[in-house]
């Protein structure tokens, strides 16, 4: 009992601390509008930015799938599960984002942490003359990545090009690696990766740019960061998230051939797991048809117009709304007891926001993460930005 009473004395301590994690269960399809845990609930909390979590499309697409191909896999990729629909999807990603890479292939993955641990580890692990130059504010999928990899690490500050400039000057690594999400998840900023990739060019590295965030949301045409910039380069190994404006899950990697090759040779998390059902990738087709076409340019606009609307309605004093276009828009309280009190106020409203801590943010800093989505309607953003700004303005005056 000795090691079952250490660790209830640890979670007593983050009890005391306001950093429990707890779980609510939603009872229906993933939409801004669900059930949870029997409650009606107008939710800004899921990183289904585009609205296809519950898209008919799509969910017919699923349900196609299943039909055609069953419920699993059965192996690996390598054994005997890499099946019909994973190549079709593998084809149709590299010629979605091939515009801006060079001789183009991808990579599917179960999730996108995995697609990370095997990029970093595929091209790195174990050799000592390579070096990961890592952002500061990096996803833990990056983090865990690079210690996976065995080789010598360099974190520089957040969107800092000249200190990342200064220590790729000072390598003497055959193979440098520069690592980087394209929006930081808990801040919704860009990174800067015109600039970024000009370094890697001039210094002969490799940009590793984990589009968690911005594949279909951004771009013209949804392909992401990199067309939102209008980045071309071979340097360039592209990680993108199936999850999040894909609306269905998993990851792909998309990279020059000879990347994608490597990656099947040595990348452990992608040799050593069971492929994901192939139903789940043919419903990412259809995804891919909505994200590429009208439909998707629209629900684009109509994300970026509740982004402009959100920023020009916040009316706070106290409070600290973070300089962001994208559809995450984090409102920093500070302390965590604070900022929990005004989550659990807004969830008796019937506003679900998450509520991020340490160690996920630095300490003092925690904040409401609000995230909008393409099925929101303005009537719906009007409501939660009403309820902040009251909020704000009622625990100040008391």
């Amino acid at each position: 009992m000795e090691l079952i009473t250490r660790l209830q004395q640890q979670l007593q301590t983050l009890e005391e601390r306001s950093l429990i994690r707890r779980r609510r269960t939603v009872d229906t399809p993933c939409a801004p509008r669900i059930s949870v845990d029997g409650r009606a609930m107008l939710a800004f909390c899921s990183n289904d930015y585009l609205g296809l979590a519950s898209h008919p499309r799509i969910v017919d697409a699923l349900k196609q799938g299943a039909d055609l191909y069953g419920a699993g896999s059965g192996a690996s990729h390598l054994i005997s599960g890499h099946g019909r629909a994973h190549a079709l999807l593998e084809e149709r990603l590299a010629e979605f984002v091939g515009p801006n890479l060079e001789s183009a292939r991808a990579l599917y993955f179960c999730t996108g942490y995995m697609a990370n641990l095997a990029v970093l580890t595929g091209l790195a692990v174990g050799d000592k003359d390579t070096e990961i130059f890592s952002e500061a504010l990096n996803h833990a999928s990056l983090i865990d990545g690079t210690r996976l990899a065995r080789v010598a690490t360099r974190v520089y500050p957040h969107a800092d090009t000249a200190a990342l400039a200064s220590l790729l000057a000072a390598s003497t690594a055959a193979t440098k690696i520069v690592v980087t999400d394209s929006v930081f998840s808990m801040d919704g900023d860009l990174a800067p990766l015109p600039e970024l990739l000009a370094l890697c060019e001039q210094y002969g590295a490799w940009l590793v740019v984990d589009d968690a965030h911005g594949f279909g949301a951004l771009g013209e045409h949804g392909r992401g960061a990199l067309e939102h910039f209008d980045l071309h380069s071979s340097n360039l190994v592209y990680v993108g998230t199936l999850g999040k404006s894909a609306g269905v899950g998993g990851a792909f990697v998309a990279a020059h051939e000879a990347v994608i090759e490597t990656l099947i040779q040595k990348a452990r998390p992608y040799i050593f797991t069971t492929a994901a059902p192939p139903a789940i990738a043919h419903a990412l087709l259809a995804s891919l048809d909505i994200i590429a076409g009208e439909e998707g340019r629209q629900r684009r606009a109509h994300l970026a117009a509740l982004v402009a609307q959100w920023n020009d309605g916040l009316q706070l004093r106290h409070w600290q709304p973070l300089a962001s276009n994208t559809a995450i828009q984090p409102v920093i309280i500070g302390e965590n007891a604070a900022m929990m009190d005004i989550a659990a106020s807004l969830y008796q409203q019937g506003l679900w926001v998450g509520a991020i801590r340490p160690p996920t943010v630095p300490l003092g800093t925690a904040r409401l993460r609000v995230t909008l989505s393409a099925g929101h309607t303005q009537q719906d953003v009007a409501l939660l930005i009403n309820a902040v700004n009251n909020l704000e303005r009622t625990r100040h005056e008391s």
